[in-house]
């Protein structure tokens, strides 16, 4: 795996070296668009993993979808891991009413972030090989934030399960947890209001007051759990690119990591992250069942597909 992930980067630097001599002025700057323009790196990073796609022959809308995020994922590896981007305008003194400023980059990720990111990539590329910082930050945005629609702080999925029911309701991707066996979870998410001073955001006290409807609001939404034990029985049915959520049995909250399933060469089923530990984007030694079973207070996993929509 080591030489595999060593070769990749050095392909991913020769391309990105080429890329940089050939961005048009424009690719920088998109202000009229509602976000930041990329850095020369993210850029760079845009079109080459776009051209990677299609030397693959993976920029196709008839390659599944969750494969095509794998690709990208893949051209990541290596990435370093960086917590609470999306918080940052907060601890700068930004407006959680106000609109929120969507932050997208290629260059650093976290676990929602790399997910969010691969899948971008991935739609971006659908048919061309210069996918533009317009489109791919648009996918983001619409993953993001509930219904598509990005508003205030409180129109972002901050609990990764209403990420997978409100992509659902939109065909972004399919909830598999109930089809492979998943038992409801029924515990009421109450996690941000109940530890309002990790969250710079609930300060104000009328984001503090939506963000508690929003957690009332999602009592009784299914949220599917593979147990653990479990997913040794079902791993033949999860595809390379399916969207992996591990929950947990701390109070309030419904997951603390994400992820794909990711099948190398030899069909074995591991997980394609971005780590806290380890502090960069990786594909795990140990198996799908194995990672779960030593992740402290781990109840099992949350799985979607990605749609093609």
């Amino acid at each position: 795996m080591t030489n595999r992930i060593s070769r990749r980067e050095m392909l991913l630097r020769s391309a990105s070296a080429a890329f940089a001599l050939t961005l048009p002025p424009s690719l920088l700057d998109y202000p009229e668009f509602g976000f930041d323009a990329p850095s020369e790196a993210d850029a760079v990073r845009l079109r080459a993993w776009a051209t990677a796609l299609r030397s693959a022959g993976m920029n196709r809308s008839s390659v599944p979808l969750g494969r095509r995020a794998i690709k990208v994922g893949e051209l990541a590896i290596g990435t370093p891991y960086e917590p609470y981007t999306l918080e940052a305008y907060i601890k700068a003194g930004g407006d959680p009413k106000s609109v929120e400023p969507l932050t997208v980059s290629l260059t650093r990720f976290d676990c929602v972030t790399l997910v969010e990111s691969s899948l971008a990539v991935a739609r971006a590329s659908d048919d061309t090989a210069k996918p533009s910082w317009q489109r791919f930050s648009r996918e983001v945005e619409r993953m993001r934030y509930r219904g598509g629609k990005r508003r205030g702080y409180t129109s972002r999925l901050h609990y990764f399960s209403e990420w997978i029911s409100d992509g659902q309701k939109r065909g972004l991707l399919e909830d598999l947890g109930r089809d492979l066996g998943g038992v409801n979870d029924t515990r009421p998410l109450r996690f941000m209001t109940e530890h309002r001073s990790s969250y710079p955001a609930l300060a104000d006290d009328e984001v503090f007051r939506q963000i508690g409807e929003m957690e009332r609001s999602l009592d009784g939404q299914p949220r599917w759990v593979i147990p653990a034990e479990e997913i040794a029985g079902v791993e033949n049915r999860i595809q390379t690119g399916d969207v992996l959520a591990f929950a947990t049995a701390i109070p309030g909250i419904d997951v603390t990591h994400a992820a794909f399933a990711y099948r190398g060469n030899d069909s074995v089923l591991r997980v394609l992250h971005a780590p806290l530990s380890g502090g960069a984007v990786e594909i795990t030694r140990s198996t799908l069942p194995e990672y779960v079973a030593k992740i402290k207070r781990s109840t099992g996993i949350l799985i979607a597909r990605p749609l093609s929509a």
